[in-house]
């Protein structure tokens, strides 16, 4: 199923997913890096009678960010349909859009101004890092005095005379247990110091309450937004199939 840019814009609400494939060079090493079939990934904003927007992350600062209304490089707030043909006919992206259903209430539309008001700015990582940040998404999080032990003595258990903080732990998808909730948010928005696409939509889904508490943002990547994997989005919320936009060429 295809359909046209303007009736894709016309469609999408705060909360709707767009991901993107490209076949450049820096398009095949983000996908190689993070193992994914997309190499972008960004969430419509859809506010009143505001146009619809795009929050996403990416290198280039070829459009104006609303929010703090310079050329940035990094996490940013575009018009979509602006940012759309410029991932499409600059940059040589095929787009798809996926819906959310049931759409964002008004609480969760708060949040995502909240979120956008934290993020916005943050720089882009560089592929280095991106491929570093992405194997340790995937790798379980052992709390601080049992990584020293396995350090010091290589090969031995770990020692069990210190009793792990709850705060850090966090099983092999890197969901953790925070004992206080609040606290780690503020951890992690401290951790984002350089923020991909993918970390950022999950972020706000996580602040839209669309994701649990306490994930790692680098545990996801583009292709966790699509439908060959499975986001687990809490309560009945769910993410409809890849819908391809046409877009005009410019």
């Amino acid at each position: 199923m295809s359909i046209s840019l303007d009736e894709a814009v016309e469609l999408t609400r705060t909360g709707d997913v767009w991901v993107f494939r490209g076949r450049s060079v820096p398009d095949r090493a983000i996908q190689f890096t993070t193992n994914s079939p997309v190499n972008h990934v960004g969430m419509a904003v859809v506010l009143d009678d505001m146009p619809p927007l795009m929050w996403h992350a990416e290198l280039g600062r070829s459009l104006p960010d609303l929010w703090s209304g310079t050329h940035q490089r990094g996490v940013q707030l575009h018009d979509l349909r602006d940012a759309v043909c410029v991932w499409a006919n600059r940059y040589g992206q095929r787009a798809w859009l996926r819906q959310l259903d049931p759409p964002a209430d008004g609480e969760m539309e708060r949040a995502v101004l909240r979120t956008i008001a934290r993020l916005d700015g943050t720089p882009f990582p560089s592929t280095a890092q991106l491929a570093w940040r992405w194997v340790r998404g995937r790798v379980p999080a052992l709390p601080l005095p049992n990584r020293l032990s396995a350090l010091r003595h290589p090969g031995q258990p770990a020692s069990r005379s210190a009793p792990a903080n709850p705060a850090n732990r966090a099983d092999s998808t890197g969901q953790g247990s925070p004992a206080n909730p609040a606290a780690s948010a503020k951890e992690r928005d401290r951790a984002l110091e350089t923020a991909y696409c993918a970390e950022v939509v999950a972020v706000t889904y996580e602040a839209m309450g669309l994701l649990p508490a306490g994930r790692r943002p680098n545990w996801y990547d583009p292709g966790r937004f699509w439908s060959g994997d499975d986001l687990g989005l809490a309560a009945d919320a769910r993410l409809g199939s890849e819908i391809e936009v046409r877009v005009p060429p410019r």
